[in-house]
């Protein structure tokens, strides 16, 4: 499998009687207030006359009362999760919202719920509590922001953000407003996760941690390239389909699920698996202790295809933290006939990798982990202890958030959004190291570290790509970038080239705003 040879392991509050429909009034009082902070303040004041609330929690049902929720958005995705909504206990699905109005209403039928092409309708709706935000990327968060002001509760799928500086701003809202915001990054609801954490740190069951290799291999062909920008089906409202994205022919021959690799309004690869894999990585190797890297640096490109896409199919970063590195390698491109990847352990003993996982590299030995499962291994090869899932993760993340809606305790919560901004936060600068990337400089980006599983990839890269027959020429590059993860900007050299790409441009009428 291209590049699996060179991920080597070397040694390498509470209201309880309020009455329900006052609640749901009262809650839907937007005029009162356009801000977050200023109408949350306002609703509590107004309960605080007729029972008890804590000031920072927003408007609930009674903790019997089934939550109500919407899903905005009515993709492959919303499909799941519209299902996983309807099967969790203490839990209704209401509504649907879609800019294309052919899928918001087969979704509705299928669970008796009401069909909205304008997702504002679904929000201004008496009957919602919640929202599961299914949209395309660049909408996650305008969406995000607009349901915490009408006062719902939040789960919203991965990645969080677009770019990083409106990812903060959700953070900032449901901290200002008390609602109760997840991320959909489900293996948090996974128990092996905090076993495996256990595991490698408490237990030091390995010794320490030397660094991580996370890897992402999953073939994704060509989106095709036209001669003419695709026509808008009749059914799609596109003005709502855009949001806060900008007016661009689209060249590809899709309109849904492909936007992903288009810059407009995807995150690539990287923002798509990638947050899986670095969020557990940030859970079990970090222990959270690190929120987003301090360096990068990228390599890749859009190799082979000659299609519309524009985000990388082949895509390599180094981030340096202040406690161990760790190397992301990724690629869409197809698997060679008789090709078989392996990780190679000291000693040269092959061993079967995840293609969608990773290795934490330890003194002692290695955990590999990916979704549902992990195992130990040590030096000689030897598995020494197992991890295996024995839970279906998103129905357990789904109820995890409903629980969490109906006690208003967010520290209940698998994946707070603060820490779900964290991780979305190391794909988006891998992006952006990638975006300010230019013609390739295999000595630039080598001698970018010491660590030899880096130069082993990147060896990997190279020889790959040419088995596959790809111009060379279409490989780029990019510069090391210095990031202050307490500021959230760029600092230093190349700082004035990366700074632009942590927030976009809005369309007017769509802008995510500052949170004040």
């Amino acid at each position: 499998m291209l590049f699996l040879n060179g991920l080597r392991i070397l040694v390498r509050p509470l209201i309880h009687d309020f009455p329900v429909s006052l609640l749901h009034r009262i809650n839907n009082m937007r005029e009162v207030s356009t801000s977050n902070f200023g109408r949350r303040q306002f609703l509590a004041g107004v309960a605080a006359g007729v029972g008890t609330v804590a000031l920072s929690s927003p408007l609930r049902a009674a903790a019997n009362d089934e939550v109500r929720i919407a899903v905005l958005g009515a993709g492959g995705r919303g499909g799941e999760l519209a299902r996983t909504v309807d099967s969790v206990a203490g839990a209704k699905l209401v509504a649907v919202a879609d800019p294309d109005e052919k899928r918001a209403a087969s979704m509705a039928k299928k669970y008796g719920a009401k069909a909205y092409t304008d997702l504002r309708a679904a929000l201004d709706s008496d009957d919602v509590d919640a929202v599961v935000i299914t949209t395309c990327n660049h909408w996650h968060c305008l969406a995000a922001l607009w349901a915490i002001d009408a006062g719902k509760d939040v789960y919203v799928e991965k990645p969080l953000s677009h770019s990083q500086w409106e990812g903060r701003q959700v953070v900032e809202a449901a901290k200002k407003s008390g609602a109760i915001v997840q991320l959909g990054t489900q293996q948090r609801s996974d128990p092996i996760q905090m076993e495996a954490r256990k595991f490698l740190h408490d237990d030091q069951g390995l010794g320490a941690i030397k660094y991580v290799q996370a890897n992402r291999l999953g073939v994704r062909g060509p989106i095709g390239k036209r001669d003419k920008p695709l026509e808008i089906p009749s059914e799609v409202n596109y003005d709502l389909w855009l949001g806060p994205a900008q007016d661009q022919p689209i060249m590809r021959n899709n309109l849904h699920y492909d936007w992903h690799w288009d810059w407009n309004t995807g995150s690539g690869e990287m923002g798509n698996w990638g947050v899986h894999i670095l969020d557990d990585i940030r859970n079990v190797a970090y222990q959270d202790k690190v929120s987003t890297p301090s360096k990068m640096i990228a390599a890749g490109g859009r190799m082979g295809w000659g299609d519309a896409g524009q985000t990388p199919n082949v895509h390599f970063a180094l981030f340096e933290t202040e406690m161990f590195p760790t190397v992301i390698a990724l690629s869409n491109m197809s698997i060679k006939p008789g090709e078989k990847g392996s990780w190679k352990v000291p000693g040269g003993k092959p061993m079967t990798g995840p293609g969608s996982g990773y290795v934490v590299v330890c003194e002692g030995g290695y955990y590999l982990g990916q979704r549902g499962s992990g195992k130990a291994v040590d030096l000689d090869g030897k598995t020494i202890r197992s991890f295996k899932a024995d839970v279906s993760t998103v129905p357990a993340h789904v109820s995890n958030f409903v629980e969490a809606v109906k006690s208003r305790k967010a520290e209940s919560l698998a994946a707070p959004i603060e820490n779900g901004h964290h991780s979305t936060g190391w794909c988006n600068l891998a992006n952006v190291a990638m975006r300010c990337a230019g013609n390739y400089s295999d000595e630039q980006v080598r001698s970018a570290s010491e660590l030899p599983a880096w130069s082993a990839v990147l060896d990997d890269m190279h020889e790959s790509l040419k088995r596959y027959g790809v111009d060379m020429s279409e490989l780029k590059s990019g510069p090391m970038l210095t990031h202050d993860p307490k500021t959230e900007r760029f600092v230093g050299e190349n700082a004035d080239a990366a700074n632009p790409f942590l927030r976009r441009e809005y369309r007017p009428g769509y802008e995510v705003k500052p949170v004040a």
